[in-house]
């Protein structure tokens, strides 16, 4: 089965405008997560999706590959969805979504995500990693609880499982998963999760992945052992942290810098 990876980029973010323009150490942010997607191998053919004429021009001069989208997407499952309807993209069996500020994304839950459908098991897969009882009052970070066969039962910013009785921390604690920002869709389930309208447990949490839950669709669930040394890049301090920990984790600065001067911080 052929995979196609979709990055889907806009420049709107209001806590880090022109986020996918904003350096991390000496390229464009959105130019990292394209090639450390590129560098996993686990995709066939990996493309990013833009509203932006900048954004394409930066993915040019890296080498990369672009589509243009349009503006007024809700989602970046929204974005991917138009891409991956592209005339060039139609014959790719499986697409998987990584979100365009993940540049720490590991392999393991790109991978694990995908095989949660290459199997047939599920239309949609994705990836959650084991996590500390400390995220669980951290409304940033999303948890999921998976059944005994790997399907996400739900998510939520909210502490779940929740512990009602501390005698229970033993049970509860194996338990805790951290959701990472990755999404695996057959065609078909991908153009169906766009055509459903909003669920009103999406527009509560915030969280879009609730809107095929809601329907009753199976996303199986890959477990990794230790979350990315950090997760989407929202803000300017977390922008900060990245290229801190850009060093931490072995990768080497750019020579080239690419961003234009009103993007840079």
């Amino acid at each position: 089965m052929t995979v196609l990876a979709v990055i889907p980029a806009r420049l709107g973010a209001v806590r880090l405008p022109n986020k996918p323009l904003r350096d991390l150490a000496g390229a464009p942010l959105i130019v990292r997560v394209w090639e450390r997607v590129v560098a996993m191998r686990a995709a066939d053919r990996v493309v990013v999706a833009t509203d932006s004429d900048l954004v394409a021009a930066a993915v040019t001069r890296a080498g990369g590959e672009y589509v243009l989208t349009r503006s007024d997407h809700a989602s970046g499952t929204d974005r991917v969805a138009e891409a991956a309807e592209n005339p060039a993209f139609r014959d790719f069996d499986i697409v998987v979504n990584v979100q365009g500020d993940e540049a720490f994304i590991g392999e393991d839950a790109v991978r694990g995500a995908i095989s949660q459908v290459v199997t047939g098991r599920f239309p949609l897969g994705t990836a959650a990693a084991m996590a500390d009882a400390q995220i669980l009052d951290e409304p940033g970070a999303v948890k999921v609880v998976c059944g005994d066969d790997g399907r996400a039962m739900y998510f939520s910013r909210a502490p779940i499982p929740f512990l009602r009785d501390p005698e229970d921390r033993a049970a509860r604690d194996p338990l805790i998963r951290l959701h990472l920002g990755i999404y695996a869709y057959t065609r078909p389930a991908l153009a169906a999760w766009v055509a459903l309208p909003a669920h009103p447990l999406e527009l509560s949490e915030r969280l879009e992945q609730l809107r095929p839950l809601a329907a009753g669709w199976g996303m199986g669930v890959a477990v990794v052992a230790e979350p990315p040394l950090m997760g989407g890049i929202d803000t300017p301090v977390d922008l900060e942290r990245a290229n801190a920990l850009w060093i931490v984790a072995g990768h080497e600065r750019s020579g080239s810098r690419t961003l234009l001067p009103e993007v840079r911080v």
